[in-house]
């Protein structure tokens, strides 16, 4: 005790004492800045007022609001959204088209009901009904659902069957839902599922019988000329031989030109091919693009697409297999039309094929008169043609 009262007299003592004090008031006086300073900064964002209240919306700094701080205080701009590129150790965004972030939508959707649970993609299948009755069901197909399971997809309209006929016939059903007909993934429009085995049989039957009345809508890149016509050439599996190759159904005519360009001569048939006979009917056009109706009269693999494209030398829209015959590659559309849908060449792959069943006539089934069901375009479609100025038929009211 006696040398603790020596040393706080002694000049070391006091010096120690004099030095701890100012540690300790720069200290709280440091402490008191930073919490200003944070306090300032916490309230505050770009834009908002900072005089000793909070910002009219009540909000604090966001992970966002820093990283942008960052950004502009190394001098880059701001507003900086969408596909992420890669500048030496820095991540940045560039800015992409409302066509761009459209069909960026369009793909995340039909991958994402690819791959969504059961229950989700039987409830949309759900909502699309828009023919019921004791025997059949009439659903609008979803673009990008596949009707049977594939490889590059965990869910398909057969799939979910067992959980959509819960939803309709209650959770103890014994009932069951069967597909009728066939219809390719990026196609939308009627698909009809059977209730019960003889209807599902009957329709089967029905469609190998080519009894089934089908109409579809398209829009295709060109105007046929004439705008009302019948396309009857057979169709078969080629191979593509090239840098690419690959195998795709093509045209084999019975008739070719003359070598003089007079007349025609009839070829030998190919023994592969089979028989194709499509409908067809202009319904309007504008822009160097029409909406064609196509009623397809005999049923082969890619049909319509092959006749539009290969015979008429009108593809579809969006069709990116049969745009080209020698290769595979984007469609290729002419400068006129990417103007009008807002889109680069380079960005023309993203387009969906605009193929849509528009319309099912099934003949009567034990007594009943015939079955039409029919169903409206889809969101794509319908700002396509919108796009292109194309005069659209009115909307009936009874169409989903």
């Amino acid at each position: 005790m006696h040398t603790s009262r020596l040393f706080m007299k002694s000049g070391i003592g006091k010096t120690c004492i004099h030095v701890l004090m100012t540690w300790q008031s720069c200290r709280e006086r440091s402490l008191a800045a930073l919490q200003i300073q944070v306090t300032r900064t916490l309230i505050s964002a770009p834009g908002q007022q900072t005089g000793g209240g909070v910002s009219e919306n009540k909000r604090g700094l966001k992970a966002i609001d820093i990283a942008q701080r960052e950004r502009e205080s190394k001098g880059e701009p701001r507003g900086l959204k969408g596909k992420t590129v890669n500048k030496g150790n820095l991540k940045e965004t560039l800015p992409v088209s409302p066509l761009q972030r459209r069909v960026s939508e369009l793909k995340q959707f039909s991958q994402h009901l690819q791959n969504v649970h059961p229950n989700v993609l039987a409830k949309i299948l759900h909502k699309s009904i828009v023919f019921k009755n004791q025997d059949v069901v009439a659903i609008n197909k979803p673009y990008g659902v596949p009707v049977h399971d594939t490889e590059n997809a965990s869910s398909s309209i057969a799939s979910v069957l067992p959980v959509l006929v819960k939803m309709l016939h209650g959770i103890r059903t014994e009932r069951r839902l069967h597909v009728c007909h066939k219809l390719d993934k990026n196609t939308t429009g009627i698909l009809l599922l059977g209730q019960t085995e003889d209807a599902t049989d009957h329709i089967h039957t029905l469609f190998k019988a080519l009894q089934v009345e089908r109409k579809y809508w398209v829009v295709v890149v060109g105007v046929p000329v004439p705008s009302e016509g019948v396309v009857d050439i057979p169709v078969v599996e080629k191979e593509v031989t090239g840098a690419q190759p690959h195998f795709k159904m093509g045209l084999s005519p019975l008739f070719r030109t003359s070598d003089g360009g007079e007349g025609v001569t009839r070829v030998r048939a190919n023994r592969h091919a089979r028989s194709a006979v499509t409908q067809y009917r202009v319904l309007d056009s504008s822009h160097g693009c029409s909406l064609v109706e196509l009623q397809p009269i005999t049923d082969v693999k890619d049909q319509l697409r092959v006749h539009m494209g290969l015979a008429l030398g009108c593809p579809i829209l969006g069709d990116h297999k049969y745009a080209h015959w020698e290769k595979l590659a984007p469609q290729q559309l002419p400068k006129g039309v990417l103007r009008q849908l807002g889109l680069e060449q380079s960005k023309a792959r993203h387009l969906p094929l605009h193929l849509h069943h528009r319309q099912l006539t099934v003949p009567g089934f034990k007594g009943h008169s015939d079955l039409t069901a029919s169903c409206w375009l889809p969101k794509f479609f319908t700002s396509s043609v919108q796009k292109l100025l194309i005069s659209l038929p009115e909307k009936p009211a009874n169409e989903k």
